[in-house]
């Protein structure tokens, strides 16, 4: 347990409640210390939540500690058609023209002109 006014990363724990070992999956961990904490007002984690959970320590959900993506995936069915628009329910419905105005076509500039000589002294090529 790690009071807020302190270092999560680096400062001194108030009270030890328990360990979990990743390599052989032992845990353990002091019920009714965690119990007294939370009791007092003290907030697990999301991970230290869902562990509690887990050990049947705490009676609540689990919290979705990932963010669900905002794309919302529109469900594919196999063989159905894709539901009509409102256009297609009512073909009656007189439809507006977009008439483009049509400019002139621009002249492109005549083959015969020659473009300005540069002033710069033209360098012989090596053959």
């Amino acid at each position: 347990m790690i009071d807020k006014r302190r270092s999560s990363k680096g400062g001194r724990p108030s009270e030890i409640l328990g360990y979990i070992d990743p390599l052989t999956k032992r845990k353990s961990l002091k019920k009714e210390r965690i119990l007294y904490w939370i009791g007092v007002g003290a907030q697990p984690s999301a991970t230290v939540h869902n562990l509690l959970v887990n050990e049947k320590i705490i009676d609540a959900k689990k919290i979705n500690k990932f963010k669900k993506s905002k794309k919302v995936a529109a469900p594919v069915a196999v063989g159905v058609a894709p539901a009509p628009t409102a256009e297609a329910n009512a073909p009656d419905a007189p439809k507006e023209e977009v008439k483009k105005e049509e400019k002139p076509a621009e002249e492109a500039p005549k083959a015969e002109e020659k473009p300005a000589e540069s002033s710069a002294p033209e360098t012989p090529k090596a053959e």
